[in-house]
């Protein structure tokens, strides 16, 4: 078991370095409207077009990492979302940033299917949800470093040697996963008998994550941005205070979550609360007329986004059986990115206009009622 714990240490490592490179960009965007002359509407670009590309690719990801070695998988996709990283450093204006970025969604995209298949494989039982929790806590370390490092290296040094450092990092970590990761089996052949995945359950997960990422993603996006215009932050500050905060509440909401999970085996039921009370505390981020009611909304987001990520895959898992878990996390972060691509797109289009406020107030109102009306009639089956 010590061993388990070990390999997903350090593939935590890895999903760290993942966030990191796909978190930088949006502490940035003062740097990308003065040196490239972004508009609003094209910053929201930036997360969306790398959303969707990871999106569309996480499908096919997912039956790869069925059917091959789940660490080939692993450490191609760490190296080749690096280059791309180092491809936006050399970018010379705003369509070869876009480019860079909807190609390093597509190379992410191979990563978290087999990584989240390789740690079920491990932790088969009672440790399972503390395992992907843990595995999951890496994107809020991830995020908090890349929020404050994009920042940092716009202020500092310039976002392009930011941007090529990052690159460096990821592609000799690349190596070292290739080299330790066990080899890993297909398992889809395990899938054989155990029926259609597409059970009314597993239908509804599908659906609330959709609507939760619209509101997830709009705060990973564009909150460091709000918190320097409105409270007038520097990059630095703002990056810092708009992540970690954040995802600091959301690692405590994963060790909650985890171990609760666990414990009581009440996964499904767990995201689903945690996917309730996420965008209420989403209105009040951008709601709040001073900067410390913004951050304490934030944390109250985090709690419930950590109860979302120490239970989702788990209880995903739990519905379609063993030999599927590749397909399910890739359909599953589909619907996310694809949502999460939207609402950072309409928070571009609409923030000089409608703002955060009505935006987020009509998101959270919509994912409230269908998620209330759905919650009562889910149970889950009990497969490992």
């Amino acid at each position: 078991m010590s061993r388990a714990w070990a390999l997903v240490g350090l593939l935590w490592i890895a999903f760290c370095l993942n966030y990191v490179d796909r978190q930088v960009a949006f502490s940035i965007f003062p740097a990308l409207r003065q040196e490239m002359g972004f508009t609003a509407t094209e910053l929201g670009w930036v997360g969306t077009v790398f959303l969707w590309s990871y999106s569309l690719a996480l499908p096919l990801a997912g039956r790869l990492a069925d059917r091959t070695d789940k660490r080939r998988l692993i450490a191609a996709s760490m190296l080749l979302w690096s280059v791309c990283i180092w491809g936006s450093a050399s970018a010379s204006g705003v369509g070869s940033f876009l480019f860079w970025r909807a190609m390093m969604g597509v190379t992410e995209a191979m990563y978290f299917p087999a990584a989240a298949g390789f740690i079920a494989s491990l932790h088969t039982g009672a440790t399972r949800s503390r395992a992907l929790g843990l595995h999951q806590s890496a994107q809020l370390c991830g995020g908090a470093i890349g929020g404050w490092y994009g920042g940092w290296s716009a202020d500092g040094p310039g976002w392009r040697t930011g941007f090529t450092t990052l690159a460096v990092a990821g592609i000799l970590y690349a190596f070292v996963l290739g080299f330790v990761l066990p080899k890993t089996e297909r398992t889809d052949r395990e899938a054989g008998s155990a029926g259609t995945m597409w059970t009314p359950a597993f239908c509804w997960l599908v659906a609330a994550f959709f609507g939760y990422c619209g509101v997830l993603w709009m705060l990973y996006a564009w909150l460091p941005n709000h918190l320097g215009e409105r409270f007038g932050l520097s990059m630095t500050e703002a990056g810092w205070r708009g992540t970690v905060f954040l995802q600091g509440s959301s690692f405590a909401g994963i060790l909650i979550g985890g171990f609760w999970g666990d414990r009581t085996g009440r996964r499904l039921e767990l995201a689903a609360l945690g996917m309730l009370l996420s965008p209420v505390f989403g209105y009040f981020v951008f709601a709040a007329p001073a900067i410390e009611g913004s951050i304490v909304a934030a944390m109250g987001f985090g709690l419930g986004a950590g109860l979302v990520m120490s239970n989702l895959f788990a209880a995903a898992f739990a519905l379609v059986g063993p030999g599927r878990h590749g397909w399910a996390a890739g359909l599953l972060n589909m619907a996310g990115g694809i949502s999460g691509g939207m609402g950072m797109l309409l928070a571009g289009y609409s923030k000089d206009s409608a703002g955060y406020v009505g935006l987020l107030t009509l998101v959270a109102a919509a994912g409230l009622l269908i998620q209330a009306r759905r919650l009562p009639g889910v149970a889950a089956p009990s497969h490992s």
